[in-house]
């Protein structure tokens, strides 16, 4: 899937909808704040809600955040927000006054839920457990990583659920947890009719939001360095996407 324009850097924000409105639908973690060796290890810069929300009013409402982070951890990081946004990697949709738009994240099984703080424990690596899943993440021990997907995957078949990989992370979630699922409800919105969608985003899971964005008549935007992807353009890093985004 990768794309032979992945070396090109966007047009600017006010011309890359190409006349259209501009609808932005961004990733957070290693979109809009560094990664960090834990989840809760993060640094949001100071200002960063204002900010954001600054550019949902620029935008005339066309903005979403779309984190595999719940919903409730990404608001820990940055505040309680007023503009669209999904968690649970996009299952779990809401308006900017925060009414849900579909069913919520469900858990998943008990069973599976101890399975995965047992195995995190005897490999050494982190267990973060989530409104919609459990993470096992292994930045620090990146060794750990072929071994954690295999027993994810394991996992995943005998309890009917499915995997997501990320940068040192492996994830079990419910089936249908996906992004692009995420972009599709809000462009179905009349809020964002008419408009040309754009997904910023670093990680694999971000491919479903690019792919969406650009069934839509839109275009992906890819952080870093990560080559197999179909966005048609890309920002070096953090910084790069706060200066596009002139936030």
């Amino acid at each position: 899937m990768t794309s032979p324009f992945t070396s090109l850097s966007p047009p600017a924000i006010d011309a890359i909808a190409g006349g259209k409105p501009l609808a932005l639908f961004l990733d957070f973690d290693g979109t809009l704040v560094e990664l960090a060796a834990t989840p809760d290890g993060i640094e949001v810069e100071s200002g960063l809600f204002d900010r954001l929300h600054a550019l949902f009013d620029r935008l005339d409402g066309k903005l979403a955040l779309i984190s595999g982070r719940a919903l409730d951890n990404l608001e820990m990081h940055l505040g309680p927000m007023t503009i669209w946004r999904a968690g649970s990697h996009g299952s779990d949709c809401r308006d900017p006054t925060g009414a849900a738009m579909g069913s919520a994240a469900q858990a998943l099984p008990p069973a599976a839920i101890a399975e995965l703080g047992a195995y995190a424990e005897q490999a050494g690596i982190d267990y973060e457990p989530k409104q919609h899943g459990g993470a096992l993440h292994f930045r620090a021990h990146p060794d750990a990583g072929a071994d954690a997907l295999a027993f994810a995957e394991t996992l995943a078949a005998e309890h009917g659920l499915a995997v997501k990989t990320g940068k040192a992370v492996v994830e079990v979630v419910r089936p249908g947890a996906d992004k692009g699922a995420a972009v599709r409800t809000f462009m179905a919105r009349p809020e964002f009719a008419g408009a040309c969608p754009v997904f910023i985003g670093d990680d694999v899971t971000d491919e479903d939001g690019f792919a969406a964005a650009q069934e839509l008549g839109g275009h992906a935007i890819i952080v870093g360095t990560r080559s197999d992807t179909l966005a048609e353009y890309r920002l070096p890093g953090v910084k790069e996407v706060h200066e596009w985004l002139n936030l």
